[in-house]
């Protein structure tokens, strides 16, 4: 019998607070989890930039790499989090600007084919028990079927203060934005940014917290959500 679960796609510019948008969606959306499809690429890279390899792009092909690296997700608190081996990647790792940026770069020259339907294998097993909040890159691509697909939007301004805060002063607002604009224009040049008939984009410049951005996202989904 077909799952009655959904998947919700969740995908934006950079910087625009996507991964707690999510975690508010969680509150709201029953029986839900998060994949953050988008650590499991940063992993990738996080292990390329710590073991100091080379890769040419001929062999830049992810699915081999999350081998390679043994990669793998599990669910906690009900979101994924990512262990290479027996050791969990931790979120400040992933999400440094140093890997954020090297993620932009690799993304636009790597095979992504096979992690993929990697992915896609996760989303189809958490289905079977879980409504999905999907974040991540090309999520329309790795899971056609999705029910709902957001697109979320700020201002320049507005997203390198999210993530100058995110960071906490430790860098400069200067090079947030500079590395806003390349990753977006990285992003951008990679199809990353593509929206479709179905998809409905969120602008969450004005919004004052995540909790506010969560229920733009909600307003437009038919589900019965917790009060």
């Amino acid at each position: 019998m077909k799952s009655e679960n959904i998947v919700i796609g969740i995908e934006g510019l950079v910087g625009t607070g996507k991964t707690s948008l999510c975690k508010e969606l969680l509150k709201y959306i029953p029986n839900s989890v998060i994949l953050h499809a988008g650590n499991v690429y940063r992993a990738v890279v996080y292990k390329i930039l710590e073991s100091k390899i080379e890769i040419n792009k001929s062999e830049l092909n992810i699915k081999k790499l999350i081998e390679k690296f043994k990669i793998n997700v599990k669910i906690e608190n009900n979101e994924t989090v990512v262990y290479c081996g027996n050791e969990k990647i931790e979120e400040e790792k992933l999400q440094s600007n140093e890997n954020s940026l090297a993620v932009s770069k690799i993304s636009n020259i790597a095979d992504n084919k096979e992690a993929y339907i990697f992915v896609k294998n996760i989303i189809d097993k958490l289905k079977e028990k879980n409504n999905i909040v999907f974040s991540g890159r090309d999520t329309m691509k790795i899971y056609p079927d999705l029910d709902y697909h957001f697109f979320i939007t700020a201002s320049l301004e507005e997203r390198t203060r999210r993530k100058y805060n995110q960071y906490k002063n430790r860098v400069s607002k200067k090079e947030i934005e500079e590395t806003i604009v390349k990753r977006d224009k990285l992003q951008e040049d990679s199809g990353y940014y593509n929206t479709y008939d179905n998809t409905e984009i969120i602008d969450v410049t004005d919004c004052k917290n995540a909790e506010e951005s969560a229920k733009k996202v909600l307003d437009c989904i038919k589900i019965e959500a917790r009060v």
